[in-house]
């Protein structure tokens, strides 16, 4: 029987640490541990919202665009999930119209009660069930988080249809974690807010297990404060536990672990009954050891590592939250501290110069003072003749550059303009009129509906088995845009990205790597002859040889660029490939073990034993994952590639 925990949050909705943290804990005693995040809003998912309203899209490998706390469960956990481990009123709202629709309900009136509440304890105990690690076997453990906070209109539905499920499963199957806040007013630590949150919750129906206080400070929960929340929420004193700011968010495990919590859980849930192999046991063994060892080792960290991040959304950093991860996963493995400065792209345009020099001058001195520079993804023209700027002072100044999706389109425009002279070079989704687009609508996508009609989800990339360096020729049609198996450069020699390539070592030198995309613009092919000739080299393309998916400059320290979104995919003991070539090349001439530099260390050290983060099911042809998600394929982008075809409605 599958034990399950509800996290719910009171005065404060952003326990995801807690969460995930307790989700770790339990791994690393032998458990198998998968997790479902509720979010109340009437959205079908987070494809449509904007990054400054709700945090970053998450995309999984299925192509589902998620919240953001997805990721954290992913990266925790190391785990992988699919579009059902996120459920939004949209969703069940949506599920129980279709089945009043189809005559399910013979009839009856539909309600909140007992429809919507069943339908969402019958997706919760549906998708517990799904195996989301690499043994293939049925979870022990479901950490159900409640999002919002506990007294919310929207939240309701949900924490009417929890107290159902309790009894649905049995009380020794199911446990709940309360976070609430603990205010600091003047050094006294206030319990009030805690006391009204739990009274709400049990006159709910919902009687808390754990109490996690959260802390803002460095200050740990005085005893006097949890005796006293003993006291009034009725509960014991080791069912209250604190969670004050640490020096790292990774550091939370462990301040969990230390009072008591996985003991609690153990008694509480009989997790006793469950049958734990000793491989398990010893997978959880190792993880806490390999945990710890990463923890440590960041207290000990002197040099660092200073990387600008060129964005759109810098008022919202939760906009960039599986960027800022992937850096510090890179970080940790390449043992320096992570410094990140945010650069509002817009700050770097000439525009910004006149009407704010001070910002102007402020954003400019961050970037010429930059280890790296890193353009993440967006949309929209806002800001992208700063990103632009940027990549050119990269590029020229053979500063280390790392380009996700917008950042790689970027890339390309800013070649296009500097190198090949095409002033006016820019993409259709700036200018759908322009007379030289270098970066296009694909041709599958959706015009009329935003939500669920990108490219999504995991897709290959085949790197080139070698690359047409300097070499003016133009790809035959035969080829249908591919660089040819053995293309002769304009010295007479072949070049392959076995030897040179970056981006092909860094992923193992693999010939296919796999990565989740989220975009609906890519380069055009019909450019690619000419970008390639001039010394833009795409290593990395579609299994058609027909979608640009990495570029790279040869003779540059650090230079590369994904229309695919490798960030989703960092874990923390095993970081993003590009990100990491990307930290450990913004660390400079610093050489690290065996008088090798950071980045030749650590691209030998990927050459040996890289490994990536996805099931070996996922890891299949495109054609196979595109019917898994909502692209739509036309078949007339053949040959030539002048054949784009109608887009279709979705």
């Amino acid at each position: 029987m599958t034990k399950y925990i509800l996290v719910s949050g009171g005065v404060s909705s952003r326990f995801r640490p807690v969460a995930s943290s307790t989700g770790l804990l339990l791994k690393t005693a032998g458990l198998k541990v998968t997790a479902i995040k509720i979010d109340p809003y009437m959205n079908i998912d987070a494809g449509t919202m904007r990054p400054t309203e709700h945090g970053e899209v998450y995309v999984l490998n299925d192509g589902g665009e998620v919240d953001l706390d997805l990721g954290n469960y992913e990266r925790y956990l190391d785990v992988t999930l699919s579009r059902d481990n996120n459920i939004t009123t949209g969703k069940i709202y949506r599920e129980v119209i279709e089945k009043e629709r189809r005559g399910e309900y013979l009839g009856k009136t539909v309600q909140i009660v007992p429809h919507v509440t069943n339908a969402i304890q019958d997706w919760i105990e549906r998708v517990s069930k799904i195996p989301v690690d690499a043994s293939g076997e049925e979870p022990d453990i479901c950490i159900v988080e409640l999002g919002g906070t506990v007294g919310d209109i929207e939240s309701a539905p949900f924490v009417e249809a929890m107290r159902q499920f309790q009894f649905r499963v049995g009380h020794e199957n199911f446990a709940l974690v309360h976070v609430s806040l603990v205010p600091d007013m003047h050094g006294e630590q206030k319990t009030k807010p805690t006391q009204t949150t739990v009274h709400a919750l049990r006159g709910l129906g919902l009687l808390p297990d754990l109490i996690a206080c959260r802390l803002l400070g460095p200050k740990s929960l005085e005893r006097a404060t949890k005796d006293k929340i003993s006291m009034f929420c009725h509960v014991s004193s080791e069912q209250v536990i604190g969670v004050h700011d640490v020096s790292s968010v990774y550091h939370v495990p462990l301040l969990l672990q230390a009072q008591g919590i996985v003991e609690y859980l153990r008694k509480r849930l009989n997790l006793a009954s469950l049958n734990i192999s000793q491989e398990m046991v010893s997978k959880g063994l190792s993880l806490e050891a390999r945990w710890k060892g990463m923890t440590k080792g960041q207290e000990r960290l002197f040099d660092d590592v200073k990387i600008v991040l060129v964005g759109k959304y810098t008022d919202l950093k939760d906009s960039y939250m599986s960027v800022i991860k992937a850096l510090e996963h890179s970080a940790f493995r390449v043992r320096r501290k992570l410094v990140i400065q945010w650069v509002e792209s817009s700050d770097l345009e000439s525009a910004t110069q006149e009407s704010d020099p001070a910002k102007y001058h402020d954003a400019w001195r961050a970037v010429v003072g930059a280890g790296g520079i890193l353009v993440p993804g967006g949309f929209g023209q806002r800001g992208t003749e700063g990103m632009i700027l940027a990549i050119k002072w990269a590029r020229e100044q053979k500063i280390p550059f790392l380009g996700i999706c917008l950042g790689f389109q970027m890339a390309v425009l800013e070649w296009a303009r500097s190198v090949l002279g095409v002033q006016d070079a820019t993409s259709t989704e700036f200018n759908p009129d322009t007379a030289h687009p270098f970066v296009i609508f694909m041709p599958e996508i959706s015009r009329t509906h935003m939500g669920g009609t990108m490219r999504l989800g995991l897709r290959p990339t085949v790197f080139q088995p070698s690359a047409n360096v300097g070499d003016s020729a133009s790809p035959s049609p035969a080829t249908n845009g591919a660089i040819p198996d053995s293309p002769v450069a304009a010295n007479g020699t072949t070049a392959s990205t076995a030897t040179w390539s970056k981006a092909r070592k860094l992923y193992g030198n693999a010939d296919k790597m796999w990565e989740r995309h989220r975009h609906r613009y890519e380069v055009n092919p019909e450019e690619v002859a000419r970008l390639e000739a001039s010394g833009l080299i795409f290593v990395g393309k579609d299994e058609r040889g027909e979608r640009m998916q990495i570029l790279e400059l040869k003779d540059h320290p650090f230079f590369i660029g994904l229309q695919p979104h490798p960030e989703l995919c960092s874990r923390p003991l095993n970081p993003s490939p590009p990100f990491l070539g990307f930290i450990a090349a913004a660390c400079g001439q610093s050489s690290g073990q065996g008088g090798l530099s950071v980045l030749e260390e650590q691209l030998e050290e990927q050459m040996k034993n890289f490994k990536p983060p996805h099931p070996e099911e996922s890891m299949v042809s495109e054609e196979t994952l595109r019917a898994r998600t909502n692209e739509h394929p036309v078949s007339n982008r053949v040959g030539t590639m002048t054949g784009w075809g109608t887009p279709v409605a979705d």
